[in-house]
């Protein structure tokens, strides 16, 4: 459980399936590794973000689309970060993270 008795997103998908992969979720990446000084939140989503659209992983950038939102990120710098990550990583990654992120942004 989070910390406000609430269920993670982990905990919702893999409950008691993967109790393991739950708790490095919920309490090692979330808890620890996110929560370090050294890089602030912002900077953390973006680092994600670019990693998550650049090996594809669209599923999961729903999620962190909407959570770097939450940690100071704007829109237009996520479309931004989307559309130069294109000239890196390919134009069909960018392109699914882009489709991702109007959906979740609307048009």
């Amino acid at each position: 459980m989070t910390h406000n008795d609430q269920p993670s997103g982990a905990q919702k998908m893999f409950g008691d399936f993967a109790p393991q992969l739950v708790h490095f979720t919920d309490d090692v990446l979330f808890g620890e590794v996110w929560e370090r000084p050294q890089l602030p939140l912002r900077d953390r989503s973006l680092i994600t973000v670019a990693s998550l659209v650049t090996s594809g992983s669209t599923e999961q950038l729903r999620h962190h689309l909407g959570r770097a939102k939450d940690n100071g990120v704007s829109e237009a710098e996520l479309i931004e970060a989307i559309t130069h990550l294109a000239f890196y990583t390919g134009w069909p990654r960018a392109m699914s993270a882009m489709s991702v992120a109007k959906d979740l942004f609307g048009s």
